[in-house]
Order: C-alpha cells, then sequence, then structure tokens
C-alpha cells in the first residue's frame, strides 16, 4: 500500500470513530475527499460530471454507515478502488440509460380490475425516496442558493436568461433532475444545457469546492 493510500486510510478510520455530522468527522471527510480526488478515474463522457457527483454523495453515505450501499471496508480495498468502482459503474448507467431513451420511452403500465375497469400504474410512484442530502451537498446548495455576488444568476445561456448557473446547479443536485426534463422544461437541446453546464457552472462549482477544501 502506498503513502497515500495509507493515509487515506487512516483518515477514514479517523472519521468514522467520530459521531456522524460532528466537525472532527467533516473534516477528516474533507480532507479524504481533497487527497483521495487526484486518484479517481477520468475520461471525457459528458456524464463524468454527475457520476462524480453521485460518487461522492455514495462516499458521504456509505464511507462510516453503510445507508445505501454496502459499507466501506479499509481492509478490502483502497479509497480510491473503491471510489473508481462505483464511479465506473455510474457511467456505465448512464451509457446504458443514453441507449434505452433513443430506444424507447417508459410508458405507464396498465391493467384490468376484476369489475373490468382499466387502471393505470405509474412507474415512477414505486420508486424508493431519496436518501437524505450529506451535509456537503447541503454546504453546496446553501452556497448557491445565497450566490453572494450574483455571479451564478447573472451567467447564463444566451437568450435564456431564466437559465443560469443558479437554477442548473441546484437542479442537478441530489435528487437531481434529468437532462431530458430540464431540456422539455425549458424548450433548449439537452446537448446545449449539457454544454453550458460544463463549460460555465461547473468551474465555478469547482472553484467553491476549492475554496472549501472538498477537492
Amino acid at each position: 500500500m502506498g503513502e497515500l493510500d495509507q493515509q487515506l486510510r487512516e483518515l477514514v478510520i479517523e472519521a468514522c470513530q467520530h459521531p456522524l455530522g460532528s466537525p472532527k468527522r467533516q473534516r477528516a471527510l474533507t480532507k479524504v475527499i481533497r487527497l483521495s480526488s487526484s486518484k479517481l478515474w477520468r475520461d471525457s463522457s459528458p456524464h463524468y460530471a454527475d457520476a462524480l457527483q453521485q460518487t461522492w454523495v455514495y462516499f458521504c453515505q456509505n464511507v462510516c454507515e453503510a445507508k445505501t450501499g454496502n459499507r466501506y471496508d479499509p481492509s478490502q480495498s483502497t479509497v480510491h478502488t473503491w471510489l473508481n468502482a462505483y464511479l465506473k459503474r455510474r457511467l456505465q448507467d448512464f451509457y446504458i440509460d443514453t441507449q434505452k431513451q433513443q430506444a424507447t420511452r417508459a410508458t405507464p403500465q396498465t391493467w384490468q380490475t376484476r369489475s373490468g375497469d382499466v387502471e393505470e400504474m405509474d412507474p415512477i410512484a414505486n420508486l424508493a425516496a431519496e436518501p437524505d442530502v450529506p451535509p456537503l451537498l447541503d454546504e453546496v446548495s446553501t452556497w448557491a442558493k445565497t450566490d453572494d455576488g450574483g455571479e451564478l444568476r447573472r451567467v447564463h445561456i444566451e437568450g435564456h436568461t431564466q437559465v443560469n448557473c443558479q437554477l442548473l446547479i441546484l437542479r442537478r443536485l441530489p435528487p437531481e433532475t434529468s437532462w431530458k426534463d430540464l431540456s422539455a422544461e425549458f424548450g433548449l437541446n439537452v446537448s446545449t444545457l449539457s454544454s453550458f453546464y460544463q463549460r460555465q457552472c461547473m468551474p465555478r462549482l469547482r472553484k467553491f469546492g476549492e475554496s472549501e477544501g472538498y477537492i
């Protein structure tokens, strides 16, 4: 095990010794995020930023407690190996979902009751509720909503002042609104929305993360 891997392992063990939500745990986990970011898988997928965001959510929820998956086990793998495995699965999910959307559109299921009436079931209604947003994302949400100086509101898609960085950052935080739904809501192509988010919103989000020591 390399020196960095050993350091990350010790930070995780230290973090998990403190209560959930405590400042000491948050400081230790922030160090883990900052140090492990350089060892995460990177590629040019248009969904990479979203997959990475989901990975950090997964990290916060499962590094010390098993909330949405298996709890991280330092004896089984390094932190970055564990995170990279999850990140790659999310990228694969985005790819598969894109292929499915191109092939078909989901429709409500119907069935006939004994009385002969036809009832409709919305499959979305059966999805599990989203888990609680971890403190890290809560801080991002507060930063975007506050928008000191108004920069996030000023930077918008040309001709669409309402589609600005503040709106997109908040709408893409878990539980995120899909690009497809945003496209339908604002009458803009998914590629236009995604490209603007990558070029204008992500650098500002990354700058905030760096200023807070998250990356």
